[in-house]
């Protein structure tokens, strides 16, 4: 003797939201990013940009010349050029937008970021709190 069950209901495929941009870039930083490209001595697919524990408030911005894509790698494009970020620094960087600045005394990359609480006097370094998602 079998037993019947009645079939469970087929569930229904949400659509999937869009994912926001982790970051986003001024025409100045990605300008800049198009001439460090440029200018590298091996070739280099982008800047990969990041959060590291240390400095005064705590936490600083990394950047660095990223010569390939790592499989965990959050890839933003933005006008022509690629950002990777790293993944443990995403939800500490989401919202943010990189400039780039140069007077006669210095020339950096800014971050405007919205989860910034503080940051040191010297500004090498951040105080950031995870994005409220």
């Amino acid at each position: 003797m079998t037993s019947m069950t009645p079939a469970s209901p087929t569930p229904i495929a949400k659509p999937k939201r869009p994912r926001p941009q982790v970051m986003r870039l001024t025409e100045a930083a990605a300008a800049r990013i198009r001439e460090l490209t440029r200018r590298a001595d091996s070739e280099i697919v982008g800047l990969r940009v990041g959060v590291k524990n240390g400095g005064c408030a705590g936490q600083s911005y990394t950047v660095e010349y990223a010569h390939e894509i790592r499989p965990t790698d959050e890839v933003v494009e933005d006008k022509g050029v690629k950002i990777l970020v790293d993944p443990k620094a995403v939800l500490f960087l989401l919202g943010t937008e990189m400039d780039y600045k140069a007077d006669k005394m210095q020339a950096q990359f800014i971050f405007n970021n919205p989860n910034q609480v503080s940051a040191c006097g010297c500004g090498e370094s951040v105080q950031l709190k995870p994005a409220q998602v």
